[in-house]
Formats: structure tokens, sequence, C-alpha cells
């Protein structure tokens, strides 16, 4: 259970968990005790003067705060040491972000400009991180991990542009005096940490009276937690750092005692940024506690009769649904074309536009920022129930369009390959490396028929073919097959350690019970799977990768000789097979390479 709640499947599974909770709280019996248990007032009394909020907006001005801050931490490391400081690896994303605000925004208007819902126009430009990173990982091995870096960079810069929204645009009767307490007790955190002035707890103090002096303002005091957020400081371990604590923790070893251990425990901590060190303590309370209770405090709506009935005519609703389902898909999609048109970035690793599409059409599903303007955007109860609705069933269909996208993409054709670029190649149509001693061979040595398969333990079409040359087996049990390896790195980010574990197994006498495994298991393959696989059938793994690296760039290298540039390529007795992969169609081709049996001299003389 703990492994699975570390996962993005699993926060996102809590998160769903929390919002389908809200939503049967205020569509069951007690109903009513939804709005009021959120509306419970909590606060301080001391010497007459109070203060206080209801439960509602201690979670959206407290809790949320906590969010936004693990946010800032996000950005300002991505700015320092990540992905955002390649100028030509942020581009794309961030223009497509910038579409993805734009066009949103646009169709929403389109439909409520100088309505009684225009200021909610805000409510659909924002991608939720949390769902879009769990749709993902259901997605599974159809999602590359370039598409995912590619769409977590996308949502880093969606949450900045949303951020600034909220600022510029949803954010109104200020108090001057308490802006200007806020400003000066940001500028006295920026002078400590100029000064390299670290101790936690005169931050934690300030950080408070910023976020009080913001509420205060009427400046929303989430943005407190996105400005505390990107000055934490952040850097990449330093080499003498680095040395110091294993010097450290070397002494520890040599004459474990407590004060050693104190110190090797602070010298190896301070190797380590502040930034990336909160983001660990703090992204799971974010994720699993924050978030969920901000989804069961805000997503309580009424889905009966007549609050449907006045959603389906609304043209807020329809502004939102239509806005994150064709807005987000548009909008990312032209953001990316653009850049990309004009040579301004390029993206990682070697996607292809079906993916970019899925990517996109999932980017529509709105929810935590979403649900968060709708609260600043609107004070009439009703528009806030017509937005809800619009939200819930516009992320419920942008996520079933961004999977019926990569389905369509996964399954079109039936050969994995990277996009080509260059104009098409004749290829050979023989086997340019004889089956040898080296290679992994199933069946007899006398086999009238020997089929050669170039596969890879990521690609959906070898893991259909498995299941067909299987059957073929059974059919043919005289027939020999052959597996070489032709990982495609670029497509299947697996594919390369699962072929190594594969090689383990070999080396221990099991690879045809891995490459069965494997195969079982083509959604499931990150290192973790692949050593528990390992462990299940008694082997060891990573035994001898520089020995099992040298056999697959042997295999890849007599494919690409054979003219393999696709996975799976079948090769029948040493010849290029270019029918279907189904069974009957196999079948009949190893039938038609069988030897003619001379019938009897009766039968020929009659």
């Amino acid at each position: 259970m703990r492994t699975f709640f570390k996962t993005e499947v699993g926060s996102t599974s809590v998160l769903l968990g929390a919002t389908v909770l809200g939503l049967l709280w205020a569509n069951s019996p007690w109903a009513d005790t939804y709005e009021q248990f959120w509306h419970l007032t909590l606060g301080l009394s001391f010497n007459g003067n109070e203060f206080s909020l209801d439960l509602r907006h201690w979670v959206n001005d407290g809790l949320m705060t906590v969010f936004f801050f693990v946010i800032g931490l996000e950005i300002s490391r991505e700015v320092t040491v990540g992905q955002l400081r390649d100028r030509r690896l942020i581009a794309v994303p961030a223009v497509a972000a910038l579409g993805g605000l734009l066009v949103p925004a646009g169709i929403y208007l389109l439909l409520n400009a100088g309505g009684a819902g225009a200021a909610g126009w805000g409510v659909p430009i924002a991608t939720d991180t949390a769902f879009t990173l769990g749709v993902l990982a259901v997605v599974g091995a159809r999602c590359p991990e370039p598409l995912r870096a590619f769409l977590l960079t996308l949502a880093i810069v969606d949450d900045v542009l949303a951020i600034l929204v909220i600022a510029i645009f949803y954010t109104d009767d200020l108090s001057v005096t308490a802006l200007i307490w806020a400003v000066v007790l940001l500028a006295l955190i920026v002078t400590l940490r100029w000064l390299r002035f670290w101790r936690a707890p005169a931050y934690v103090i300030l950080g408070l009276a910023l976020w009080l002096a913001a509420l205060i303002s009427g400046v929303h005091p989430t943005l407190v937690g996105i400005a505390l957020g990107a000055l934490v400081l952040v850097y990449a371990p330093r080499e003498h750092q680095v040395m110091l604590a294993g010097e450290a923790v070397q002494e520890f070893t040599s004459m474990p005692n407590a004060r050693l251990a104190v110190q090797a425990a602070r010298t190896v901590q301070q190797a380590v940024s502040v930034n990336e060190r909160l983001q660990l303590r703090l992204h799971p309370w974010s994720s699993y506690v924050i978030v969920p209770i901000f989804a069961l405090a805000n997503a309580g709506v009424r889905m009966d009769g007549p609050s449907l009935s006045h959603a389906a005519a609304s043209l807020v609703t329809w502004g939102i649904i239509l806005g994150l389902v064709f807005g987000k898909l548009a909008g990312i999609t032209l953001g990316t074309w653009l850049p990309l048109r004009l040579n301004w970035g390029v993206l990682p690793g070697n996607l292809v536009w079906g993916q970019m599409l899925g990517g996109a059409a999932v980017s529509g599903i709105g929810f935590t920022v979403s649900l968060f303007i709708v609260d600043l955007a609107f004070t009439d109860p009703v528009l806030r129930s017509d937005a809800k609705i619009g939200i819930i069933v516009g992320s419920l269909v942008a996520a079933g369009l961004g999977w019926l996208i990569f389905r369509m993409a996964w399954d079109q054709g039936g050969v994995c390959a990277p996009p080509r670029t260059e104009p098409e190649e004749t290829l050979p149509e023989t086997l340019a490396v004889p089956v040898h001693e080296g290679d992994h061979v199933r069946g007899p040595a006398d086999a009238p028929v020997t089929l050669v398969e170039y596969g890879d333990f990521e690609c959906p079409y070898c893991g259909r073919l498995h299941e067909v040359l299987e059957q073929l087996r059974e059919r043919h049990p005289d027939l020999r097959l052959v597996f070489r390896h032709f990982p495609l790195r670029e497509l299947h980010p697996h594919a390369a350690a699962a072929a190594l574990v594969a090689e383990d197994a070999a080396a221990q006498g099991r690879f045809w019970e891995m490459h069965d495994t494997l195969y079982a298991n083509q959604r499931h393959l990150t290192d973790t799977d692949l050593e528990r696989y390992a462990r299940e059938l008694g082997v060891e793994p990573w035994l001898d990768v520089p020995g099992h690296l040298e056999h697959i760039s042997a295999d890849e290298e007599s494919g690409r000789a054979s003219g393999v540039r696709g996975t799976p390529t079948i090769f029948l007795n040493g010849t290029r097979y270019h029918g279907r992969h189904n069974l009957e169609s196999l079948s009949d081709a190893v039938e038609a390479l069988r030897p003619v049996t001379p019938a009897p001299s009766h039968e020929r003389d009659a």
C-alpha cells in the first residue's frame, strides 16, 4: 500500500477519492451539513481583538498557501538547475502553455462576454498537474517519458501564468497600508537571504506575518506561498560538499558514536539545497493531505435534477467545458506547432504528433486551480454551482478524449518505429546474421521453419505478437523461434533495461521465463518492477551489464544490417516476412515453407 501511494496514480487516487466524497456528501440526505461544516468559524481572540475565518477560507487561503509554496519551490528549482534553464527546451512548452491559456479564455469569453458570468474566464485556463500526471500514469507505456517531461514543464509554466492571472485580475479592495506592510516584510525576507542568515524560525515568523498582511491587504495570500517558495535557496550539490559528506560518513563508519552520527547527518544534509529538502518534506503533505482537503471543501456541488438542468442551459458551464476540452487541445497544439515551425525550440526525445495531441487533450483536466478561481470569480452560489459542474464534466471529457487519442495513436499501424525524416530507403530482404549459438532459441534445432523476431519488450505490437506466436507454436510444434533484441530507446524508455534483465535471466538459464514475464507486464517495467520479476524467478539482476549490453548491441547491429527499422520485424527461414501479424497469416506462411513430402509411388501412378 505504501508503494502504491508513492506513485502518481496513488496521489491522484487520494485526490479523486476526496472529490467523490465531497460530491456524495453534498448530494446525500445530510447535504445541509456540508455547507454548515465548512462555514464553521475558527479564529483567535486576544484582549478584545479577534481574527477568524470559516473553515473553507482556512483551507483556501491558509492550507493552499503551502500548496503554492511547493509550486514556488519547484519553479525556483527548475529555473535554477532544472529544465527551465535551457531556452530551447522551455520555448515550446512555454508557448504551448500560453496557447493553453489564451484559447480557453477566448472561447469562454465568446460565450460569456458582457454577461453575469464574464468574470469566470480564468476558470478554464489552468491544468491540474496531479490529475494529469495520474491519467498519464494510467495510460502507461502509451505515454513515453519525453512526453511526460514536456507536459510537466508545460504544467509548471501553466501554474506561473495562472498565478499571474490571479494576482492581476482577481485581486480587489486593496488596503494600501496592509499592502505596504506586506512589501516591507517581503523586503526584509529578501534582505535576510542576501545576508545569508539561515535561521528557520525567523523565516517562519516573517512568513506568517507576510501571509496575514497579504490577507488583510486584499492580495490573495496564496501568492505569498509562491513568492516565498521562489526565494528559497537552491543549488546543485557542490563537489566539495559531497566530498565532506563522504568523509563524515566514513568517519562515523570507522568509529560510530552519537556525536559523529549527528555531524555526518548534518554534513550530508547540507550537501543538498534547502529547496530540495523542503520539497521532499512538503510534497507528500501537499499531495496527500492539503489538495484532497481542498477538493473535499470545494468540490461538493449539488448534482440533482434542477442543478443539472440549470447548468445544462448555462453559458458559464458550456464556456468552461468547451474551454477545457477544445480550448486546451487547440491552444496547446497550436502553441507547440508555432515555435517548432519558427525553430524557436525543440521537443525532448523523439515525440510524434499523436502523442502530443493526447498530452494536449489530457491537459484539459482542470481541477484544483480552476476550483480555486471559481471561489474568487463568483459570489453568486448559482454561478459557482454551474462553474463547478462545468469543471467536473469538462475534466472528465478531457481525460476520456486524451485516453482515446493515446489509444488511436498507439494502435495506429502494426509496428513501433521512430518518426522518419529522411527519404525512404530500400531495405534488405534477407537476414544478415544467421542464427547462431548466442541466440535465444525456442524449438527443435532441426526445425523445417525458423522464425526470427526482432523485438522490444515495451512495444505494444510485440506484446500482441507474443500471444500469436504462443498459439503458432501450439499449432506447429516443430517451429523454431529465435528472439533478438531491438529496443527502441527513443519511444520506449524502459525497453533497454528490460532487455538487460532478460539477459541476466539468460545467463542463469531463465531467458524464456523472463521473456514471457516481461511481455505479460508491459506497462510495468520500471527498475523496481524489473528487480521484482528477477527475484520471483530467482535471478540476480544487473549482474553483468557491460557483457549484456554487448550482446544487445550485437543484436541491434545485426537488425540494422538486416533492414530492421521498427518492431516487431520477422524473418522466416532468413527472409523478411511482410504479411499480417495474426495467427492465420503466419500459419499459412509457415506451411508454405515446409518441405513438400513426395506422394507414395502408387498415388503417383494413379
